[in-house]
């Protein structure tokens, strides 16, 4: 003999459920995370990132994609190790990125002239021509995500924070 009771079916209840009012939330004391330059940056990176990444989903690239098309487009025939160093890429997330680059036929790996070792990056034509393209949109995104600095502040922006990470 089982001791499990079978469960009475009930009927679903009929009875109005009152939705609560929704919850104004109350300012926060932002006061000190104001004073850091951590904290600004973020939140100032967070607000263009979100909008660099919706302008460049039309080009299928991310961020770091976007990175290494255009320091290849700036610097031809760069080697995996140097884009490595300037976006601080760990080398296997690199080869991974490349890699993918290659497939897409954005980029192409030629012997480096002077490191018989290395392979050097260079833009094909149609990644030349889709670097422009996101270069021109990258710019006019900075323009409008900054549009409250007059030229002048944003320069200076860029100057000093370049000053915390160079």
């Amino acid at each position: 003999m089982s001791s499990v009771r079978p469960r009475r079916k009930t009927a679903p209840s009929t009875a109005l459920v009152e939705t609560p009012p929704p919850v104004t939330a109350e300012p926060v004391d932002t006061c000190f995370l104001r004073t850091l330059v951590g904290y600004n940056t973020r939140r100032a990176a967070l607000s263009i990132i979100e909008v660099f990444m919706e302008r460049m989903a039309v080009y299928d690239l991310k961020v770091v994609d976007f990175s290494v098309l255009s320091l290849v487009a700036h610097n031809p025939g760069v080697t995996s190790r140097q884009l490595c160093a300037t976006l601080n890429v760990l080398p296997p997330n690199m080869v991974g990125l490349i890699a993918a680059l290659e497939r897409r036929g954005l980029i192409e790996r030629r012997p480096h002239p002077s490191d018989g070792r290395a392979m050097g990056v260079h833009l094909t034509p149609e990644g030349a021509d889709l670097t422009v393209q996101a270069e021109k949109t990258a710019a006019q995104l900075e323009e409008d995500a900054t549009a409250r600095l007059t030229p002048t502040e944003r320069k200076t922006l860029i100057r000093l924070l370049q000053k915390v990470y160079d």
